[in-house]
């Protein structure tokens, strides 16, 4: 709140407590004085309003090459107007709730940028740099290069993203990826500016200029949803100046039909001019949709979610059908054991079994060791053994004078017992890689693996099917694993054995079936996918080029922070609605009233800017996180 202690606010509060002297001037000899008063609040609170007014329509008129007034030019004449005909109470109370009125709303929409932006303060400036000869200085971060050593003290923000070199500490990402529990970080382990360092000192390696960094790539794109409003918004933004024209216009025909056809007098009917311009300005329409845009825009970014502007969240609320890649999107990324089995004859020995194809696992460099020794970790032992991996083949080795193998299916198949074969071919039939493990060339146990769907995996897609929005998968992977991931989730199609440059083709003809179409993807080759989609998202652990051209980034590669995207977009577009019907019918109805002589200029003032502020509260409702 301290951004709003300023000129403007002080001037405010002074125009204030002079309405209030001025008020309280009911003494005849000293009554006279309550006109210089009123006039000097008009000024006091409102020098601002009229400067704004004035200055704006004469900027945005010469921009548009044509006159292109807005709402402080309304109220302007509306408090001149009123001066001119002496009630200079009802013009210093006009000019005073409109000043409120417009503080507050410059307030709300801060507060709504506060997530957001409180991100470009976090970036650290300086860095611990280490010297060749192990000495240290401190150096600016624009002066750092890839490869340069520095260190991190407890308790500093990261000035850079890295990779450690030495140490193990606790590092809390929340500003980057929303991730609200800290991550322990050791040797070999990437971080990234603008995180925190909570427990011990490291040495840490740059990997990324600064203007690469990953906190540099947010600040980008804080600051292109700030630019980008919905299309609501800025629809209504264009509106602005001709509703005001139309007001305007509209003001001489008021005033002449009082005084011709309702025989009012010059004063009531100038005076029933002033109010219906009070009565028509379009304040609470105008900040029907941008406040609360900029406050679903900066909850989502608390929650780990951004979007390079407001249109990509308004879209997302009419979205249609979403594709989703494969890998590391709806699938964790990497391959897990899924099925283990031991040839009967064979099971009375299953541990030494396990010892064995651990150690042998343990010791071995090719894509699924990694998957196999996790699952076996905690029930096998580690032996000492000699490992020979023959590209193509598999592993082999020698202990206790007996020979192991472990090998793809097709090298092991004539040794494989029926059992065996025909659980294979099952579990392959799934989409699951299989491997055999073999003694003296006789099959010991099957290994079965797969990249395995993520837990928010699940429940995104039932969200999203219980909107009625098809689901799609798009992959490059074969049809059977395609398929057996598809099926698990229970997706309504999937599409596999796809070339990259083919996803882009699929989108295409998805925007011509359904409309409004979102691709999901992390990779290069979702990138013409990603290109071509309406709304293109990202997972944040994806490459940067997926980052790039994507519309929404989900900073902690969670599916279910699309999910929450989703249901705040749908919020905003209710909460919008609701705004632009509400700030309407206050307008219809003062009119009216001012039509049937039943208000004045203080009550549509005070009608007319409590509609503005209960608009604006009602978009803030957003700053709160969507359930």
């Amino acid at each position: 709140m301290k951004i709003y202690i300023n000129r403007q606010s002080f001037t405010i509060a002074a125009g204030i407590i002079l309405f209030l002297i001025a008020s309280f001037l009911q003494v005849p000899f000293v009554q006279q004085a309550a006109a210089p008063l009123y006039l000097l609040v008009i000024l006091l609170a409102g020098y601002h309003v009229f400067l704004e007014g004035i200055h704006l329509t004469v900027t945005n008129s010469a921009k548009n090459k044509k006159f292109t007034p807005n709402i402080h030019i309304l109220m302007s004449l509306a408090a001149i107007g009123a001066v001119i005909i002496g009630d200079f109470k009802e013009a210093a109370l006009l000019i005073i709730i409109f000043a409120i009125a417009h503080l507050l709303e410059d307030y709300a929409e801060d507060k709504s940028k506060h997530e957001i932006t409180k991100l470009l303060e976090m970036k650290s400036t300086n860095a611990r740099l280490i010297s060749t000869e192990g000495t240290e200085k401190i150096v600016s971060v624009n002066d750092l290069t890839i490869g340069d050593t520095i260190k991190v003290l407890n308790g500093d923000q990261i000035p850079i993203d890295g990779k450690i070199i030495s140490g193990v500490t606790t590092i809390d990402e929340a500003a980057i990826n929303g991730e609200s529990m800290p991550k322990e970080k050791t040797i070999g382990n990437e971080v990234y500016a603008g995180t925190l360092n909570l427990s011990a000192t490291f040495i840490m390696t740059v990997i990324k200029d600064n203007n690469d960094t990953i906190f540099a790539k947010i600040v980008e794109l804080v600051k292109q949803s700030q630019n980008n409003l919905s299309k609501t918004a800025t629809k209504l933004q264009r509106i602005e100046p001709i509703y005001v024209n139309i007001v305007l216009i509209l003001l001489p025909i008021i005033v002449l039909s009082c005084y011709f056809i309702l025989n009012l007098s010059f004063k009531a009917s100038f005076y029933r001019g002033m109010v219906f311009l009070i009565s028509a300005s379009p304040c609470a329409l105008a900040a029907s949709a941008i406040p609360a845009t900029l406050a679903a825009l900066s909850s989502l970014a608390k929650s780990g979610v951004l979007f390079k502007g407001g249109t990509y969240l308004a879209q997302l609320a009419e979205l249609k059908a979403i594709a989703f890649d494969k890998t590391g999107t709806l699938t964790k990324g990497k391959p897990q054991v899924t099925d283990y089995f031991v040839v009967e004859n064979f099971s009375n020995q299953e541990k030494r079994w396990r010892d064995v194809l651990y150690s042998m696992e343990k010791n071995a460099n090719h894509p699924l060791a990694h998957a196999i020794v996790e699952y076996f970790s905690t029930s096998a032992d580690d032996l000492k053994i000699e490992v020979t991996n023959t590209i193509g083949v598999g592993l082999s080795a020698t202990y206790n004078g007996d020979s192991y193998q472990i090998a793809k299916p097709s090298v092991l198949h004539k040794s494989a017992p029926a059992a065996i074969t025909s659980r294979q071919e099952e579990l392959a039939e799934g989409g699951k890689t299989v491997v055999y493990f073999a003694k003296n060339s006789q099959i010991i146990a099957l290994i079965a693996l797969m990249d395995v769907p993520n837990e928010a995996a699940y429940q995104s897609i039932s969200y999203f099917k219980s909107q009625k929005i098809k689901t799609v998968m798009i992959t490059g992977d074969a049809e059977k694993t395609g398929e057996a991931v598809g099926k698990s989730l229970e997706l309504d199609q999937v599409m596999a054995n796809v070339m990259p440059e083919d996803k882009a083709d699929i989108i295409g003809k998805m925007q011509q079936t359904f409309g409004i179409v979102s691709m999901v993807g992390d990779g290069v080759n979702d990138t013409p996918a990603l290109s071509r989609a309406n709304i293109a998202v990202a997972m944040g652990a994806g490459v940067d080029i997926a980052i790039d051209i994507s519309d929404v980034i989900l900073m902690n590669n969670d599916l279910s922070q699309l999910t929450l995207a989703h249901k705040v977009a749908k919020k905003l577009n209710r909460i919008i609605w609701q705004n632009i019907f509400f700030s309407m019918f206050v307008v219809l109805l003062l009119v009216i009233l001012n039509f049937l002589g039943k208000t004045d200029i203080a009550i549509g003032v005070i009608i007319h800017e409590s509609s503005t502020l209960v608009v604006i509260l009602n978009g803030l409702r957003l700053l709160k996180k969507v359930k």
